[in-house]
Parts: C-alpha cells; sequence; structure tokens
C-alpha cells in the first residue's frame, strides 16, 4: 500500500508541523511574559511618577500653583483601580503640564524629580505598548488562531494616555557644564 518513503515523508512533515506549533506556542508564551513584565515595569513608574507630585504638592515653604489639584490627583492615580487607571494618570499628565510654564518658581530637585520620573513613564509606556503590539500581531495570524495556542489569556491592550508635554527642567548650570537632561540620559549614544 504505502511505500517506506511516504512513511518517512509523512513522519517528517509531523515533526516539522509540531517543531512549529512547538516553536510558536514558546514564542507566544515570552511574549506573554514580556507583557507582563513591561505592565509591572510601567506601573512602578507611573506610581513613581504620581508620588513625585505628590511629593511636589505636600513641599512646605514654597508657592506651588494649584497646590490641592496636584495632591487630589497624585492621590487619585495612587489609588486609581486598573478600569479607572488611564484616566487618573490622564490627570496627573495635564497637572504636570500645567507646571510646566511656571517651574522657575518651583524647587529645582523636586522638578529635576518629577521630570526624570515623567520621562520614564514615557519610556515605559513605550516598551509596554511595543510588547502589546507584537504579542497582539502574532496572536492576529491564522495558525494560533485555529489552534488557540494563546490558551484562555486575554487579549492584552494598549495603554494610551496623554504625556506629550514633560516637565522639562535643566539642572542649574547644566547647559555651560554639558551636563545631560533626564530625558537624553535614556537616549542611545
Amino acid at each position: 500500500m504505502f511505500s517506506a518513503g511516504w512513511l518517512v515523508a509523512a513522519v517528517f512533515v509531523a515533526i516539522l508541523l509540531t517543531s512549529w506549533v512547538t516553536f510558536t506556542l514558546t514564542r507566544l508564551d515570552r511574549l506573554h511574559a514580556r507583557v507582563d513584565a513591561a505592565q509591572a515595569a510601567l506601573d512602578a513608574q507611573l506610581v513613581r511618577r504620581a508620588a513625585a507630585l505628590l511629593h511636589l504638592g505636600e513641599m512646605q515653604g514654597s508657592a506651588i500653583p494649584r497646590r490641592a489639584e496636584l495632591v487630589r490627583a497624585a492621590r487619585a492615580a495612587m489609588a486609581a483601580s486598573p478600569t479607572d487607571r488611564r484616566v487618573a494618570e490622564n490627570e496627573v499628565g495635564h497637572a504636570i503640564a500645567g507646571l510646566a510654564e511656571r517651574r522657575e518658581e518651583l524647587p529645582a530637585e523636586a522638578v529635576a524629580e518629577l521630570s526624570e520620573a515623567a520621562a520614564r513613564v514615557l519610556i515605559a509606556r513605550r516598551f509596554f505598548n511595543d510588547a502589546v503590539r507584537d504579542t497582539r500581531t502574532l496572536r492576529a495570524r491564522r495558525m494560533p488562531r485555529l489552534l488557540r495556542l494563546a490558551g484562555h489569556r486575554e487579549l492584552p491592550q494598549f495603554f494610551d494616555i496623554d504625556d506629550t508635554s514633560l516637565l522639562v527642567a535643566e539642572p542649574a548650570g547644566s547647559a555651560e557644564q554639558g551636563a545631560p537632561s533626564p530625558q537624553d540620559r535614556w537616549r542611545a549614544p
């Protein structure tokens, strides 16, 4: 009936298919782990940014504009549930943007801390959204969908907030000394 050649070819095709499915499943698991790690890093940076804003809002002896709004936005972001997170983080971003025009009046160390925290949020959000994009791209392919290689995991969602206006502040004398700004520290040379 079947010759040995057909049997060898069938076994070879089965091995190739099994290897491809195993490779794809492993890659998908790694991408989901990458999304989870990026989510944890993003959460940590968002908490850090809210803490920096709260620290600035609770500073004594400084004429800080809209102090109550800053404190309220920071506390709301720190206590926000995952479903309300985007709204709370947008409020923090708007509060930081409101400080940008009056940064000369603010304590320099608090501005530097807030500026660095805002830059780190921007970077962490980009890493997270890249991981989500890669995972969604692989899961959208035909064979991973048909074989349900993702199992019962939820499809990861992008995290989009308005963080376009960073509070950019250069430390005193850094322009003359050539010291990098907090945003420049994270760029590749």
